[in-house]
């Protein structure tokens, strides 16, 4: 693709024209996984960083500069969400002795805490309900059976590409409605 017509392309998605994202995605797919999994030596791990990175890619379209390459500023997104992924990944490390003592204290939690806990997680399954059709089988499939990537595509009867684009939809849309119940670390 010359530099014109991946301008072009670029223009569109930023546009939120769907096929030209999906495009893109597809156009750097290859080279943003095989950047993640050099990084984090996990097929499963790169796969969610990729789906992230290209997340993070669509959403900041308007602050790409063409005068750089466009391959390097979607790698340097991915670099920077490597980063962030092996930090988080310390920090869990770092307190994991600190999670056993909240795991044990789960036991010892009240049945009013209990039952909020329950609260919510009914309300997060009526939000799930209440998203197009499409989104919530993706967040079923993914989520909730933990299937691969390639058995959703299997089974929906779509591109491994598309299904990807999907997941990442549909997280991006259920992560707003998250937010705007509250529900945000």
């Amino acid at each position: 693709m010359d530099k014109n017509e991946l301008l072009s392309l670029i223009i569109l998605a930023k546009n939120k024209n769907q096929k030209s994202q999906t495009k893109l995605i597809n156009y750097f797919w290859v080279d943003v996984f095989s950047f993640v999994m050099k990084k984090v030596q996990d097929e499963n791990v790169a796969d969610e960083i990729t789906v992230s990175v290209f997340s993070k890619v669509l959403a900041k379209l308007d602050l790409y500069d063409p005068n750089f390459q466009f391959k390097t500023w979607i790698l340097t997104i991915a670099q920077n969400t490597v980063i962030d992924y092996w930090r988080k990944k310390n920090r869990e490390n770092e307190d994991s002795t600190d999670n056993f003592d909240d795991f044990k204290n789960q036991f010892a939690r009240s049945p009013e805490e209990l039952l909020i806990s329950e609260e919510d997680h009914k309300q997060i399954l009526n939000i799930i309900e209440s998203l197009d059709f499409n989104y919530q089988e993706i967040i079923r499939l993914r989520f909730f059976e933990e299937k691969s990537i390639k058995e959703i595509a299997d089974e929906l009867g779509l591109t491994i590409a598309n299904t990807k684009v999907r997941i990442m939809r549909a997280k991006k849309v259920l992560s707003e409605l998250l937010k705007n119940n509250e529900f945000e670390d």
